[in-house]
C-alpha cells in the first residue's frame, strides 16, 4: 500500500527503466479525482484495447467514448513500444474486482495466480480497482491472434517494472484484468504467469538493462507428408512427417514433438480436415509431455464442419518449462473417421536458458 507516485517521478521511473515515454496533452492533469479516491495505491493492472491498426488509440484512451469517459488508463502502450502516457490519477480502467485478489496482491503471497472467489466481483462487495491500480491500455484486437511485437511486449514489462520498482513491490503485484473481474478476458495473446516471470527478470536487474526476448528467433515449419485417417472418440497427437525448416532441432521425422523447453514460442497451426460433417466438431489443443509421460493440457480450440471441407488457423503460443515436449493433439468428435489432409505448423521461437 503506497502513496501514488507523482506525474514528474513517474516520468523518471519510466525513462530509467528503458521505456520510450511520449507525454500527451494535459496528461498529468486528466484524470477521474474528482468522482473517487485515487489511493493509496497497490499494484500495476494490465490491459488490451480491442482496437485495429486504423484506429486512434492513444486518442481514445485519453478522451474515452460516450459511455465512458477518459482516461481510460495511466498509459498506452502501442506496438511500436511507446508508452504513451494518457493520465496521472485515477483512471476508468479496472472496475470493481475481488477483495481476495486485492488481498493476495498486497501480500504478493499467492502462486502463478491470484486466487478469486467470484462472489464478491461486480457486487455490493466488490472493491474499487481505479482507486488502487496503475493501468496500462495496451493496443491489442484481444482475439488472441493478433500478435504482442517484441519492441510493446517489452515495453509493457518495463513500464510494469517502473511503478513496482518505484514502490518497492514484486512481480505479483501486475496483474491482468481477467485476473481482477470475471467478466473480463484481457489481456488475450500471453499468460500473465510468463508475463510475471519477465517482470521478476526484469526487477532482479538494475533499471534499464533488461532486453527481453531474443530478437532473432528459431524457426519451425512442419507439415504432413501424406494425408491421414482419424478415428473418433481419442485425442491424437499429430504426426509431423514434413519437415521443412527446424533451427532449433526439436523435431524428429514423423515426431509429435516440435519444441521442447525452456523455450517459447509463438505461431499458428493450419488444419484441412475433409469428411467432418456439417455442423460436427474437430478439437485441437497443445499437450506437455515429459518423455511419453502426458502432463499438461491447454485450451481447446473447435473446429466446425463446414460445406466442402472444414479449414482452421490455430494460434499456438506458450513458455515452456525445462524438460518439457510440446504436441498438438486432435479429438474426432463426429462419430465417424475423417481424414486430416493438411497440418502444417509455422512457429517463431526463443530458446531460455
Amino acid at each position: 500500500m503506497a502513496e501514488p507516485l507523482t506525474a514528474s517521478r513517474l516520468v523518471a521511473a519510466l525513462r530509467e527503466e528503458g521505456c520510450t515515454v511520449r507525454e500527451v496533452g494535459d496528461w498529468r492533469t486528466n484524470n477521474r479525482n474528482h468522482t473517487g479516491p485515487w489511493g493509496p495505491v497497490n499494484g500495476v493492472m494490465i490491459h488490451h484495447t480491442v482496437t485495429g491498426p486504423s484506429y486512434d488509440v492513444v486518442s481514445l484512451i485519453y478522451h474515452g467514448h460516450s459511455k465512458l469517459p477518459g482516461p481510460l488508463s495511466t498509459g498506452c502502450i502501442t506496438k511500436d513500444g511507446t508508452v504513451h502516457l494518457v493520465g496521472n490519477g485515477r483512471a476508468n480502467h479496472a472496475g470493481g474486482g475481488d477483495p481476495d485478489v486485492l488481498r493476495a496482491v498486497v501480500s504478493e503471497s499467492y502462486g502463478d495466480y491470484p486466487p478469486r472467489t467470484n462472489e464478491h466481483q461486480d457486487s455490493s462487495g466488490a472493491v474499487d480497482g481505479n482507486a488502487r491500480f496503475y493501468g496500462f491500455e495496451c493496443e491489442n484486437l484481444g482475439d488472441g491472434k493478433d500478435p504482442w511485437p517484441p519492441a510493446q511486449y517489452t515495453a509493457m514489462v518495463r513500464a510494469a517494472a517502473a511503478i513496482c520498482r518505484a514502490h518497492g513491490w514484486g512481480p505479483k503485484s501486475a496483474i491482468g484484468h481477467l485476473e481482477w473481474s470475471d467478466h473480463k478476458s484481457d489481456p488475450r495473446g500471453f499468460d500473465m504467469k510468463d508475463f510475471r516471470r519477465d517482470l521478476a527478470d526484469c526487477l532482479a536487474l538494475p533499471a534499464g538493462q533488461w532486453e527481453g526476448e531474443d530478437p532473432v528467433p528459431q524457426y519451425v515449419n512442419l507439415g504432413l507428408a501424406e494425408a491421414y485417417t482419424l478415428t473418433p472418440g481419442d485425442w491424437n497427437s499429430i504426426e509431423f512427417t514434413r519437415e521443412w525448416s527446424d533451427e532449433p532441432g526439436h523435431h524428429a521425422g514423423g515426431g509429435a514433438v516440435w519444441a521442447r523447453g525452456p523455450a517459447r514460442f509463438t505461431g499458428s497451426v493450419s488444419l484441412r480436415i475433409d469428411g467432418l460433417p456439417v455442423g460436427a466438431v474437430l478439437q485441437a489443443r497443445m499437450s506437455e509431455y515429459e518423455g511419453s509421460e502426458h502432463r499438461t493440457d491447454h485450451s481447446i480450440h473447435e473446429v466446425v464442419g463446414t460445406p466442402g471441407g472444414t479449414f482452421a488457423t490455430l494460434p499456438v503460443t506458450k513458455r515452456l518449462a525445462s524438460g518439457r515436449g510440446m504436441r498438438i493433439r486432435l479429438l474426432n468428435q463426429a462419430g465417424r473417421p475423417v481424414t486430416v489432409s493438411s497440418a502444417v505448423l509455422t512457429v517463431l521461437l526463443w530458446k531460455e536458458g
